[in-house]
């Protein structure tokens, strides 16, 4: 019966639209912090670019799962969906918790090797947006998200040698207790973008 009811009713193709705008907001947001750190003046203004873009984010998520809400056929699993939804919203919110850290903790200056973990970041978010746009082509995507471990990874290991760093170069404790956050919180971004990965994987290895 659901195979008879799928040949008469149209399948709902607009989730992709709205998946390919997320991906490509959380990029914005990624590219918006790098320009914010590569040219640090007027932070405050900065951080405001950076948390329209995630409340952009907001907007999209919440018309995803309206979407989802009126929507009686979908082009995957409802439960995955929702949860792809929510790992994207993920990921633009730890982008803008990283901006913030700078206003927030009154940073006047970058450390050494905080831009090369944000590139990893804009690189990981690149990768997402391409797999998004690549779900209708199961092997594409796949390629994109197995880049996406890779960057996983590789912020993983940047954000040690940082804190090591941190805690050899730097004295005024406070100082350490700011930094330390504000690298976990860029490298957490980046384990979104994995957990992106992960969601696709499980969707394409369903419909296989």
């Amino acid at each position: 019966m659901p195979g008879l009811l799928q040949r008469f009713l149209p399948r709902e193709e607009g989730f992709f639209d709205l998946f390919a705008k997320q991906a490509a907001n959380i990029h914005a947001g990624a590219d918006a912090l790098h320009k914010m750190l590569t040219h640090y003046t007027g932070v405050p203004e900065q951080v405001q670019i950076v948390k329209a873009i995630e409340h952009e984010g907001d907007e999209i998520t919440h018309a995803l799962i309206t979407k989802l809400n009126q929507t009686f056929i979908t082009p995957f699993d409802r439960e995955d969906i929702y949860e792809l939804s929510n790992r994207l919203d993920d990921v633009i919110d730890l982008i803008d918790a990283a901006a913030s850290r700078f206003v927030l903790y009154r940073v006047d200056s970058i450390r050494v090797g905080t831009i090369d973990l944000v590139k990893v970041l804009v690189s990981a978010t690149a990768e997402v947006e391409a797999a998004i746009r690549a779900l209708e082509t199961p092997d594409k995507a796949l390629r994109h998200c197995i880049e996406i471990n890779r960057y996983e990874n590789e912020s993983d290991r940047l954000c040690r040698t940082l804190i090591a760093q941190l805690f050899d170069e730097e004295k005024d404790s406070v100082q350490i207790i700011k930094w330390k956050e504000i690298f976990e919180v860029i490298e957490t971004a980046v384990d979104k973008c994995e957990d992106v990965a992960n969601v696709i994987e499980g969707v394409i290895v369903k419909s296989a």
